[in-house]
């Protein structure tokens, strides 16, 4: 009865090994714009279950609406002229509907990371400053190579509210909690694309619910 492996079939299995590592490494890498959507797609729930944990409301201040937690979505913004997002509460006084770094959400695996692609000049929100401390990851521009986003039935600012529903509306210059019907009525579509491939994020009207069709 054998017990042990030769090294001749040690050495067949490392080749064989060696032979599948080789031919699915490019496929992985040919997935960019998928695992794009994938990471988006977890993002944008975990915005909107931040929303519903934490409300923000409060009778005694009139704009505390304001406060929701978002999603924005930026180029121009960043230094590297890059598509990235940003998740964060618009906490300051101001409600300027321009995150600053305490008003971004924490990275709820590294506590030193602010969940930020890049949004601004601020040396800590710059994402080619030695002092940046966003995520890179959500650059999606330089991580995955998205050259394009397009939205249809939304814009590239997404708020809920404490049931999850989608707001879409610029909430700094809103002046009541909903203002003009501003929660998602019709599905919202975000098509993300590297000039070769696609993916398509749906959320859903009223339950937020988030999909991806490739």
């Amino acid at each position: 009865m054998k017990n042990a492996f030769t090294l001749l079939e040690l050495v067949f299995v490392i080749v064989v090994v060696g032979i599948l590592a080789a031919t699915m490494l490019p496929k992985m890498e040919d997935n960019a714009i998928e695992r794009a959507a994938v990471q988006l797609q977890s993002h944008i729930r975990y915005t909107q279950h931040l929303a519903m944990v934490d409300d923000h409301y409060n009778a005694s201040d009139a704009n505390w609406f304001k406060k929701r937690w978002q999603i924005i979505f930026s180029k121009q913004e960043n230094s590297d002229d890059k598509w990235a997002y940003t998740i964060f509460e618009d906490i300051a006084s101001t409600s300027s509907g321009r995150p600053n770094k305490d008003e971004i959400a924490i990275n709820p695996l590294n506590h030193n990371q602010r969940m930020t692609g890049g949004y601004n000049s601020a040396n800590e929100l710059d994402i080619n400053h030695e002092d940046f401390v966003g995520m890179k990851d959500l650059n999606l521009g330089l991580r995955y190579g998205v050259t394009d986003m397009n939205f249809t039935s939304c814009s590239q600012r997404i708020a809920f509210d404490y049931l999850g529903r989608p707001i879409i509306s610029d909430l700094s210059s809103n002046t009541t909690a909903y203002d003009n019907n501003d929660l998602l009525d019709n599905d919202c579509k975000i098509v993300i694309s590297d000039g070769v491939k696609k993916a398509t994020l749906t959320i859903k009207a009223q339950s937020g619910y988030v999909s991806i069709s490739f």
